[in-house]
């Protein structure tokens, strides 16, 4: 129980460096649906989706290679550091150097001739972000949890500072709200036409101080390259580089292709631009289940190699299981059945509440991904990586023929049942795999009540809805009560005595 314990905590800062970054980032949202058409915010959501394609191929599964080697010997981390590092600085700036080199090409050839800087702004970003992966992970292998949170905290922030600045000051500044006197300035370098660009323009900012509040990671790091010992380190990782991309393809390819695959005039007086707009700010939404298991990531993948030869390792990891699955059905129930304020919060122009419906479909589906998370252990740490990379190819290519077929019939609530159904098959393949490879003793059962259970609220109260918000609201949050309360019968004996943000129950 200390253990698992102790990954709670280191859960609970990483939890804090993204939850609490990304609400402030969220404050974004409304800056962007007020500040954008939905067409201008399709442009952020399809260029940070052809982003997310390229990390996995810029980062190649290096983190999860450094944590299974350094956990093997510990002693040699920093000469494995060294290695890694010298390759990982290598292939980004290559990497990065093509894309430089054929952004003029890309640019084109993806409808935005003359805008190629947005594209070496990217292209640097994604290098820096692979470079800096590993610092990051030395952090977590040496458990340095708050350390990792003030940065990932304040990178984010300041990337806030900075949309804030180009989208409100700027452009008040332009349009003569604000110190008109420096009006003449602004309209004569302030891209109007092009606002999108400054929400790229702030991530490279805020991205280029990483290295900065990084260095003392770096300290005692001398470029070395010894391929005797780099090819074992590739060998195990190369799988996880396909696996990524075919992750990426299973979250990002309805956004990347929506505009593509969707019938122009399916969604009345709106282009397939602005349906991506649309459905990229309320896949946003979900980011409130991404960031629970974006937490637990960060502290569970040196939990899950550190405690692997331990003879209670599978007990462990079920009962990992089961606590996750409880916390993450609890955010989809209580996110679910707040829609509707949610929505009012975040979305400024109300064009954007149009696809709100398709949330609770993503919080269910990012609920599954991190199912899969969990199930994953059992090929990380027997070294059976190719079987990760064969499951979750398999759930893209799930992804890239249902969303062929659903995209043009049910638009992006098509697109949206394609993930979950792509996230689902992939952890039912992974737990029937681990179960035969490294078993662990899940609570399936329990499991299973937990999902329908809440699926059944989340079914009944959704669909319920008056004039009176007051009413609707305490009726709503009536189904997120059902649960907790259930949920506590259930757990109560594991509870009892225990203190839980400082609450102790009886």
């Amino acid at each position: 129980m200390s253990k698992v314990k102790g990954l709670a905590g280191d859960t609970i800062w990483y939890g804090l460096s993204s939850i609490i970054g990304r609400m402030i980032s969220y404050l974004l949202v409304p800056l962007y649906t007020a500040v954008f058409l939905p067409g201008e915010y399709g442009i952020v959501t399809e260029l940070y989706a052809y982003t997310a394609f390229l990390y996995p191929v810029f980062t190649y599964g290096i983190e999860t290679a450094y944590f299974r080697f350094a956990n093997k010997n510990p002693e040699e981390e920093p000469t494995l550091f060294n290695q890694i590092e010298s390759l990982i600085i290598l292939t980004s700036t290559f990497l990065a150097g093509l894309l430089f080199y054929f952004g003029v090409d890309l640019a084109i050839w993806l409808d935005y001739p003359g805008k190629e800087m947005v594209f070496y702004w990217l292209a640097t970003v994604l290098a820096i972000d692979a470079i800096t992966a590993v610092p990051f992970a030395r952090l977590r292998f040496r458990k340095k949890a708050k350390k990792f949170a003030f940065i990932r905290f304040f990178n984010i922030t300041f990337a806030v500072v900075l949309n804030l600045f180009f989208l409100v000051f700027c452009l008040k500044v332009y349009e003569g709200v604000w110190l008109t006197e420096m009006q003449d300035f602004m309209q004569m370098h302030y891209d109007f036409e092009f606002k999108a660009k400054y929400v790229f323009l702030s991530n490279l900012i805020s991205n280029s101080l990483l290295i900065i509040l990084l260095y003392k990671e770096f300290e005692g790091f001398k470029p070395r390259f010894n391929w005797s010992k780099v090819a074992p380190i590739l060998l195990y990782a190369s799988p996880l580089l396909f696996m990524g991309l075919a992750g990426v393809t299973n979250e990002m390819l309805s956004r990347a292709l929506l505009k593509i695959w969707l019938p122009e005039g399916y969604y009345p007086n709106q282009s397939s631009m602005d349906a991506l707009g649309i459905f990229g700010a309320c896949y946003k939404l979900s980011v409130f289940m991404m960031l629970g298991i974006q937490a637990f990531r960060y502290a569970a993948e040196p939990f899950f190699f550190s405690n692997a030869e331990n003879k209670d390792s599978p007990k462990l990891f079920a009962n990992v299981m089961t606590g996750f699955v409880i916390f993450c059905t609890l955010v989809f129930v209580a996110i679910s059945l707040n829609l509707e304020i949610i929505g009012m919060v975040f979305f400024a122009n109300p064009t954007y509440r149009e696809g709100l419906y398709v949330v609770p479909i993503l919080l269910l589906a990012y609920l599954f991904n991190g199912i899969y998370y969990n199930l994953s252990v059992w090929y990380k740490v027997t070294d059976r990586t190719m079987y990760g990379a064969g499951i979750t190819i398999f759930g893209a290519l799930i992804t890239i023929f249902f969303n062929f077929i659903l995209i043009p019939i049910l638009g992006y609530f098509g697109s949206s049942l394609v993930t979950l159904l792509s996230y689902f098959t992939m952890a039912l393949i992974s737990y029937l795999f681990g179960q035969k490879y490294y078993p662990v003793p899940y609570q399936i059962g329990k499991i299973l009540v937990y999902l329908v259970l809440a699926s059944i609220l989340v079914g009944l109260f959704y669909q319920f809805n008056i004039d009176n918000w007051v009413a609707n609201f305490l009726i709503k949050n009536l189904g997120v009560m059902i649960f907790i309360l259930g949920s506590y019968l259930a757990e109560r004996k594991h509870l009892a005595g225990r203190v839980v943000f400082g609450f102790k129950f009886p």
